[in-house]
């Protein structure tokens, strides 16, 4: 989600406060101001178009891009030790993994590489192999 607002050039919305309109603001200011109110309208969007229909009633009350992303980096990320517990099923079930009969060598290598590339988007290193010690970067 936030390579895709990056993308559209709406990320620094999300992350940043709402700053109110100053008073006798110039014309240059106010246009700077719709445009940011505009472009959190279109990152506000885009939050809720890529989630599903019953995490949209919980944010949906949310004001701001920034509120809205951070219920859900809360929601889907959870605290060090639920990542850490995700990661540790993750290599046991990398460990686990045998290759099927039925199953081609290039089958076998993409379902190893999914088993890989999924602890390392939990945002975890492994300090020692032998018994699992992590950090979070």
């Amino acid at each position: 989600m936030q390579t895709y607002l990056e993308g559209l050039d709406l990320w620094e919305v999300v992350e940043e406060d709402d700053v109110p309109l100053s008073e006798n603001p110039t014309a240059a200011q106010m246009k700077a101001y719709k445009d940011k109110k505009t472009r959190k309208a279109k990152a506000k969007s885009c939050l809720f178009a890529g989630v599903s229909q019953m995490i949209m009633t919980r944010i949906m009350t949310l004001k701001s891009p920034k509120e809205i992303w951070e219920y859900l980096k809360a929601e889907y990320e959870g605290n060090e030790k639920i990542r850490g517990m995700k990661v540790l099923n993750l290599i046991r079930e990398f460990e686990m993994q045998r290759m099927k009969e039925s199953e081609t060598i290039k089958e076998y290598s993409n379902k190893l590489l999914g088993k890989i590339i999924n602890p390392r988007s939990l945002t975890f290193y492994m300090e020692d192999n032998t018994n699992y010690n992590r950090k979070i970067k």
